[in-house]
């Protein structure tokens, strides 16, 4: 298989960006694309910006109406009320 060259992958992330917006019917045949190539040669998503990054997140989450959660609030335990029982 030829290489892929980081060019190939910044034209289907910018080509998937404006999709995103459009929800066109070919965004899953790109991401298929861009994950056929990123897989292809792993080392390229070593050189994705955090933007070209985001945009096939974006892609992703567009497609499966999935959503990604950054972080979990935990429950504080006031430990003045903690008693031996408790344990």
């Amino acid at each position: 298989m030829p290489s892929i060259t980081p060019e190939e992958i910044k034209l289907k992330i910018d080509e998937l960006q404006e999709l995103i917006h459009s929800a066109h019917p070919r965004m899953p045949v790109l991401l298929q694309d861009i994950h056929k190539l990123l897989r292809a040669d792993p080392e390229n998503v070593t050189i994705m910006t955090d933007e070209q990054i985001a945009v096939v997140i974006q892609g992703l989450q567009k497609q499966t109406g999935a959503q990604i959660t950054t972080s979990l609030h935990k429950k504080k335990v006031n430990l003045k009320n903690t008693s031996v029982m408790d344990l």
